[in-house]
């Protein structure tokens, strides 16, 4: 096994890409995400790859497409208004069925908001992260460690179905550092016969389009693709469970939030007040699979969020009215603390 190295969430998310076989980098700068763009800024170079800082956001996502629709693994990052540049792109990519990862390390808003920490793109990335019927991978890590794993994850994942991916972290994450064990492992990056890369009279002309004029073409290219999002939803759904089997109090909390929810579940329980947790590690397929397991023997459900309640919503449709959901959250790039979260819980448990 590796040693352990010393690294930020931002600098761990550029070298898990790089691990991963990713060796085309095009993003523009903005806070609290400047460390990955400059750590691969000067990578880059060293491994024959490209570092390109473009001239927009709006330009570096699509560079993406354009690196993609190549054949090559390719990434982006940015923070939470930059993402929102990066929207018509993102849906371009998702109409050409291309893979390719997106970084949001979130941070206060709306607006310009503020550089703090944030979940509330949430919903950006789970339900408008673009225009038209289309969906994206959404991965939610909650340690420094889980980051690097899951840029891999997001990458194979991703060339598997041929669809974006998104890695949401947040200022918290990024800026925060923790051991971790670099994957030493060779990239497995599978071939992409699909790709605009040259035939040489070896194949057929390909062609990478999101455009379709005749409306039952199109409704059926759509229709095909979320055929595929039905077979992702039934077998990539991800999630951690936390002293959950007499549990009757359930904690549910992703990223940052999850972290916090768990030191307020081990105070519970030092009080006597059975609470457990749920984490989401996929956001998109959102893991209702884990709810609906615990659903019976729960009393009552706790979503946690830095935000005024966003993954609250899939919570409460996948509970669906069989026991009462709360919610606890703080905004404007506050954290909350295991202590205000046990409190909620206190409460909880008063009423029950």
């Amino acid at each position: 096994m590796s040693e352990k190295v010393l690294m930020k969430g931002n600098e761990a998310l550029a070298e898990a890409a790089i691990a991963a076989g990713c060796k085309h980098f095009f993003g523009y700068p903005i806070t609290p995400q400047n460390e990955l763009a400059a750590h691969m800024s000067k990578r880059m170079p060293k491994i024959g790859g490209v570092y390109l800082q473009a001239e927009s956001e709006i330009a570096a996502i699509n560079m993406v497409l354009g690196a993609s629709a190549a054949g090559v693994r390719t990434m982006t990052s940015s923070s939470s208004p930059g993402i929102s540049l990066k929207s018509e792109g993102l849906s371009y990519l998702a109409g050409c069925d291309l893979p390719a990862v997106i970084v949001n390390v979130q941070r206060a808003g709306p607006g310009l908001g503020g550089i703090q920490p944030s979940q509330a793109d949430y919903w950006q990335a789970t339900r408008a992260s673009g225009h038209g019927d289309f969906k994206m991978l959404v991965f939610a890590p909650s340690t420094v460690q889980e980051t690097m794993d899951l840029v891999g994850a997001a990458f194979d994942l991703s060339d598997k179905y041929r669809m974006p991916a998104m890695i949401l972290s947040d200022g918290l994450l990024g800026q925060m550092m923790e051991p971790v064990v670099m994957n030493d492992k060779k990239a497995d990056v599978p071939e992409r016969p699909w790709a605009a890369s040259g035939h040489k009279g070896k194949r057929g002309q390909n062609v990478v389009n999101s455009l379709y004029i005749d409306p039952p073409n199109l409704d059926a290219v759509v229709r095909a693709r979320f055929e595929r999002y039905k077979e992702i939803q039934e077998k990539e759904q991800r999630w951690e469970e936390y002293l959950t089997d007499d549990a009757d109090i359930i904690l549910v909390a992703y990223g940052a939030s999850a972290r916090v929810s768990r030191s307020a579940v081990d105070m519970a329980r030092k009080e006597g007040i059975k609470a457990g947790l749920i984490r989401p590690i996929t956001l998109w397929p959102y893991p209702d699979k884990a709810i609906l397991s615990l659903i019976n023997d729960a009393k009552a459900f706790l979503c946690v969020e830095m935000s005024m309640g966003q993954m609250v919503d899939d919570v409460r449709l996948a509970v669906n009215g069989r026991k009462p959901v709360r919610f606890f959250g703080l905004t404007g790039g506050l954290v909350p603390t295991p202590a205000q979260v046990l409190e909620e819980i206190r409460k909880i448990k008063g009423g029950i």
